[in-house]
């Protein structure tokens, strides 16, 4: 069996999902890739978004789609790469968006967003796993049951959480999300092929959350 997640409060949760068919079902395949397939991120790090960000301290979720599929990129967190790694063009998009919208220059040294999952941001891939050099390759397991099941258990036991949904996938994912508890903040991918045809700059994503967790209560974040 892989390894789960470090005892916090996504235990409850976690614990409940391991006993259900589809998820035993899960493991065991994901276990017969890793067994014949170089498959991405390290076992240790398939559930790192848990064990970065406490289900008490959620205030924020991004969903990608699956981790990035090269040697030593991928660290569990979506959009986010180990530190030394190349920054990718949807993280350096999401940098640039960031900088214009605090009317900053900053070039960050890293892609590695442990940083924000700290601060109580989710970094949730629809897809937990992927073979080497093959995106998207993990679509036809059952980890869509168990991230669907993850963005309804934050949808109803959490307040006033900002979910930043980007593209058409992560969009269909937020279907079931309740919107009269929740914000949740739509645009298109900050791919280069979404944003150069216009539907990513100019979002204001990260000015909407800070305002939104600021009028609540809540610490904005640092991005």
């Amino acid at each position: 069996m892989l390894p789960i997640i470090k005892a916090n409060s996504w235990s409850d949760f976690l614990e409940t999902e391991k006993e259900k068919p589809y998820f035993q079902d899960l493991m065991h395949v994901v276990d017969e890739e890793y067994e014949n397939y170089t498959c991405f991120p390290p076992k240790n790090l398939i559930f790192n978004a848990f064990n970065f960000c406490d289900f008490a301290d959620l205030k924020v979720v991004i969903i990608g789609q699956d981790p990035y599929h090269g040697d030593g990129e991928a660290n569990g967190l979506c959009f986010s790469v180990n530190d030394g790694v190349k920054i990718p063009p949807s993280l350096k998009n999401i940098f640039t968006e960031i900088n214009t919208e605090y009317d900053r220059i900053f070039s960050p040294t890293s892609g590695n967003l442990e940083s924000w999952a700290k601060q109580g941001i989710l970094l949730l891939n629809a897809s937990l796993t992927v073979r080497k050099d093959l995106a998207n390759s993990h679509k036809h397991l059952k980890w869509n049951i168990f991230t669907d099941a993850v963005i309804d258990y934050v949808s109803t036991h959490s307040e006033q959480v900002v979910f930043l949904l980007w593209g058409s996938f992560a969009h269909k994912k937020g279907s079931k999300i309740n919107r009269e508890k929740h914000l949740v903040l739509e645009t298109g991918h900050p791919s280069p092929l979404s944003a150069n045809r216009g539907f990513w700059f100019g979002n204001n994503h990260f000015k909407l959350t800070n305002e939104y967790l600021k009028s609540n209560g809540f610490t904005e974040i640092e991005w």
